[in-house]
């Protein structure tokens, strides 16, 4: 499901303008970029958390060169979906 097709779907099942749900969908997801920009995990209960991540140093290979890169600790975006969310998948959508 692409941005669009989520302010359709809300638009019309709650009857407010596309203008100005796609407004809202858009300054939710700033804020949540923001949020852990400044190193804010944003809880959603009964959905999930956007947290940060921390990635360790590590030794990487260039394959073209045939050298090793050291690979500096960074950070990294991550969802980490809610108990109930995990469920509601696993009863819901089939095994393919």
């Amino acid at each position: 499901m692409t941005k669009a097709e989520i302010v359709a779907s809300i638009s019309e099942k709650s009857g407010i303008e596309k203008v100005d749900v796609l407004r809202v969908v858009e300054d939710f997801m700033k804020e949540v970029k923001d949020s852990l920009e400044n190193d804010e995990n944003v809880y959603l209960r009964g959905f999930g958390s956007f947290i940060i991540k921390t990635r360790a140093e590590k030794t990487g290979r260039n394959i073209s060169k045939n050298t090793t890169i050291k690979i500096p600790a960074h950070n990294i975006p991550s969802f980490k979906p809610a108990k109930v969310f995990v469920e509601g998948v696993k009863k819901n959508v089939p095994v393919k």
